[in-house]
């Protein structure tokens, strides 16, 4: 499905390139909202994801929060099942648990993505989510 096709209720965004290389594939980011816990829209094309990674943080912060919006993806903590994004679906990260997450083969992918305000607040990325690990998971937005 073509970008222009894919509906979501928030805007695609640009090409992220500023973290294309944390990426498999192409993803688009939109600032929704800026401040202390700012707010954007991930959108995935079919088969993106991002690298494994986790957000650090202390004094109550570094939390992730993931909100599907639009579309179908997976999200992943390591040692643990993947767990399919549909809208509506929402995943709460804790700080310090290494992660990924990204669309369907064949599903555009959409989420709010934010992080919970705190101190020392980082984000390590690591190695790439391998095709072997992607390509055992349902491809179809349909998929659980």
């Amino acid at each position: 499905m073509p970008q222009n096709e894919f509906e979501q209720p928030f805007p695609l965004g640009d090409p992220n390139e500023a973290f294309a290389q944390y990426f498999v594939g192409r993803s688009y980011l939109a600032p929704l909202v800026a401040g202390s816990v700012p707010v954007s829209n991930v959108s995935f094309e079919p088969g993106c994801r991002n690298n494994w990674h986790i957000h650090h943080g202390t004094a109550g912060g570094g939390d992730q929060i993931l909100m599907c919006t639009a579309g179908s993806g997976w999200y992943q903590a390591e040692g643990e099942e993947p767990v399919s994004m549909v809208p509506g679906t929402v995943i709460r990260v804790p700080a310090g648990t290494k992660h990924w997450h990204g669309a369907k083969g064949d599903a555009w992918f959409s989420h709010l993505a934010f992080i919970t305000p705190g101190e020392d607040i980082d984000n390590e990325w690591l190695e790439p989510v391998s095709d072997e690990e992607y390509d055992r998971l349902p491809q179809n937005g349909e998929g659980a």
